[in-house]
């Protein structure tokens, strides 16, 4: 009998991973993640905003076809084109998801997205779970350990097919103290112990239930030394994903990767797409 197929999904929204991952390494779970699997370079398309990044990434599709252009989503065409959890949903309808963030534009069904389709009638048969926080009116900081708490404990009691998790204080580090700042780099370390404990957990699920994770790690964009992003710089268009298997011993794929090649990649490998 086949070992059932996971997949995971993290965001750290205006991570500079150049930054986090020189030696020694401000992002440890990060950078051994990376070493153990493999880290793909990504460029992102330009204007380098998390509405068009996230949009990119999460849907397969290019700015020009999804339309968000900024973080206003003002006449986006996100609903011609299936995320990434209603795409493995769409091949597979017992597929379990879970979508988690606190930037609301990703999840939340009444603001200006979202990226990621709400599902009532799934959430109510139990077939997927949101986990949302509003960021944006309070610190992302405690609301990205809320976000990962629920996370390690719903990965731990139902371990989901295929998961988005979103942790926003790196990106808010940077806007409030530049991309240079100890207070940025202090963000990138939290968020790192934080995506470590979920890495932990999907661990331990591979062993004790015999199952196959493939776990992936993104951005969607890079910040200035004095803080920000939108331009076509390379430190804001620089971007990455690391890959990682645990339980599971297929070879992970090489080379650069475009911002709308991640779901087809990601979903391909675990048999996900038409």
């Amino acid at each position: 009998m086949n070992a059932p197929r996971k997949l995971l999904l993290v965001g750290i929204d205006g991570l500079r991973v150049d930054d986090a991952l020189r030696a020694p390494a401000v992002a440890p779970r990060l950078a051994a993640f990376a070493a153990a699997g493999v880290l793909l370079p990504m460029t992102m398309e330009v204007p380098t905003i998390s509405g068009p990044g996230w949009s990119s990434i999460l849907t397969g599709t290019r700015i020009a076809e999804h339309g968000v252009v900024d973080n206003l989503f003002e006449g986006h065409r996100l609903r011609e084109y299936r995320d990434l959890l209603a795409r493995a949903v769409a091949q597979r309808p017992d597929c379990t998801t879970l979508a988690a963030a606190d930037w609301l534009p990703l999840v939340d069904p009444d603001g200006p997205g979202p990226i990621i389709a709400a599902s009532p009638e799934r959430e109510r048969a139990g077939n997927h779970v949101l986990i949302a926080r509003d960021g944006e009116t309070t610190a992302y900081g405690p609301l990205d350990a809320e976000i990962a708490a629920a996370v390690r404990a719903h990965l731990s009691a139902t371990g989901p097919d295929v998961s988005f998790v979103y942790l926003g204080e790196v990106d808010e580090a940077g806007h409030r103290h530049g991309g240079i700042a100890p207070e940025y780099t202090a963000a990138i370390v939290r968020v790192d112990s934080l995506l470590g404990g979920i890495l932990d957990v999907v661990a331990e699920r591979a062993t004790t239930h015999d199952e196959d994770w493939l776990v992936a790690v993104t951005t969607d964009h890079g910040h200035v030394d004095a803080g920000g992003h939108g331009g076509d710089s390379a430190l804001e268009r620089r971007s990455f994903l690391a890959l990682g298997r645990f339980g599971g011993h297929e070879p992970l794929p090489g080379g650069p990767i475009a911002p709308h090649e991640v779901c087809d990649l990601l979903l391909a490998d675990r048999g996900l797409v038409p």
